[in-house]
């Protein structure tokens, strides 16, 4: 049998969770949430969902930390949680997957939250969902509406509305579809759907975008318009090793594959090629963003010309050709000085 230590990195199928075996004390709640290196924003998170503390026996509360080393996460859990927050360390770095999958696997409540150690949701968010669980018991899932903030916490932008309306999600396998249209500090999952359709897998950028898919093309979906959960955006995801390589545009474009499986077949071109060009578009623009923020021309080219491999659209051809215009004169005045000088 193979060790744990020894598994993939990055599973290549959904990895299964098992049913708990005994569920006479069940809580309502799982709040599992999630640390990597989030030392400095994670006292936010749990200072939100204590706010909302239900009690032992109706909510568990528990940090599951990949192996940080930015902090005394332990001793963080300790002193915030005085005794109410549990903890588990990974032995060694597992990955954002793994981390998740241990998360669900600890959980014991049957609406399970995962909480991502630099996010935090607002006050009456468990309440609001509770509620829609409870008028529509068949989902196998409900999210809020959520908005980014920055790394002082000042919003910074919101999240277009999927729908006016609180209830079910009309149209919501196409909804989810197209794009990432929720972020997973937002939304709470079933234990149950979990254990039907297992744990996140195939890729560590995208990942909640493709068990939103899975869980919308197995069960509806409940979703409130109002914003009850903040996605932190701050600066370590622009300098991510991934975003250098281009590995996020090779994820996301995997994503994308697993997600036409999914779909039924008279939506599947349709909702493939809007995708496809979204995140074309969105992957060019960022391709600025590294450029003049990090000065990095390298990463800022590998953003740019996997967009153009992704889809080939106006958008993503214009901010092509600027980067490269830009990149261009940079080298040749570079060059020329280096000519003088010699």
């Amino acid at each position: 049998m193979r060790k744990p230590e020894q598994r993939e990195r990055i599973p290549s199928r959904p990895p299964l969770i098992s049913p708990l075996h005994d569920v006479t004390d069940q809580p309502v709640w799982s709040v599992m949430i999630a640390v990597d290196n989030t030392f400095s924003f994670l006292n936010t998170t749990l200072l939100s969902v204590l706010e909302m503390d239900q009690g032992i026996g109706v909510m568990q509360i528990m940090v599951v930390d990949d192996a940080s080393v930015d902090g005394d996460v332990e001793q963080l859990v300790k002193d915030t949680g005085k005794g109410r927050i549990g903890y588990f360390r990974q032995p060694s770095k597992v990955g954002r997957l793994r981390n998740l999958e241990t998360s669900i696997k600890l959980s014991r409540g049957k609406y399970v939250h995962i909480l991502y150690g630099d996010n935090y949701v607002m006050p009456g968010f468990y309440d609001e969902i509770l509620a829609l669980f409870n008028e529509f018991p068949r989902v196998g899932a409900a999210f809020t509406e959520f908005q980014y903030i920055n790394e002082r916490g000042v919003p910074i932008w919101k999240h277009q509305p999927l729908s006016s309306e609180r209830g079910l999600l009309k149209n919501w396998v196409r909804s989810v579809a197209l794009r990432q249209n929720a972020e997973i500090s937002a939304m709470v999952i079933k234990r149950s759907t979990y254990e039907k359709l297992g744990s996140y897998f195939g890729a560590e950028h995208g990942e909640f975008w493709e068990m939103t898919v899975r869980i919308a093309a197995h069960a509806e979906l409940a979703y409130i318009p109002k914003v009850f959960a903040n996605f932190r955006i701050h600066g370590r995801a622009l300098h991510s090793e991934a975003l250098k390589t281009g590995k996020n545009i090779e994820d996301v474009t995997k994503i994308i594959g697993i997600i036409r499986a999914y779909l039924p077949l008279e939506i599947r071109d349709e909702v493939n090629a809007k995708s496809k060009k979204y995140f074309s578009q969105h992957f060019a623009q960022l391709s600025h963003k590294v450029y003049h923020e990090l000065n990095d021309t390298g990463a800022a080219l590998k953003q740019a010309w996997g967009a153009l491999v992704l889809d080939i659209n106006w958008i993503s051809l214009k901010y092509a050709m600027l980067l490269f215009f830009k990149y261009l004169i940079g080298y040749k005045a570079i060059r020329k000085w280096i000519e003088k000088v010699a």
